[in-house]
C-alpha cells in the first residue's frame, strides 16, 4: 500500500493509474499493494456426551423394568402452574426412565 507524499492519503486505482483523492497526486512508478493476516488457533470446543450429562443425585427407588435399587432423580415443572411438579427417575444400571405425579 502506498500513501501520498504531500499529503498522505492512500494512494487508489483510478484508469490503470494511482493517484491520490484528495490532491490529486499521481504515482510514477507502479504502486505494489500487499495485505498479510494473522490467524490464531482455536481451542477446540469439547463435546459432551451423555455419559458426561449424567449429574443428577442417585436416591433408592426401584426401576419398574429391572427392578434395580438406585436411580437418578430430577423434577420438571410439565403442567400449568399451579399444580404440583412431575418427578423422573432413570434406572443408574439399565438407563430406563419413568415419571411420577404427584
Amino acid at each position: 500500500m502506498e500513501f501520498c507524499p504531500k499529503c498522505g492519503c492512500v494512494l487508489v486505482e483510478k484508469n490503470k493509474e494511482f493517484r491520490c483523492q484528495r490532491c490529486n497526486y499521481k504515482s510514477k512508478s507502479k504502486v505494489k499493494i500487499e495485505s498479510t493476516e494473522k490467524i490464531e488457533l482455536k481451542p477446540q470446543i469439547g463435546i459432551i456426551t451423555n455419559k458426561d450429562t449424567d449429574v443428577f443425585p442417585v436416591i433408592n427407588a426401584t426401576c419398574t423394568k429391572c427392578n434395580h435399587k438406585e436411580a437418578y432423580f430430577w423434577t420438571s415443572q410439565t403442567r400449568s402452574g399451579d399444580e404440583a411438579e412431575t418427578r423422573f427417575f432413570r434406572c443408574t444400571k439399565c438407563k430406563h426412565t419413568w415419571r411420577e405425579y404427584h
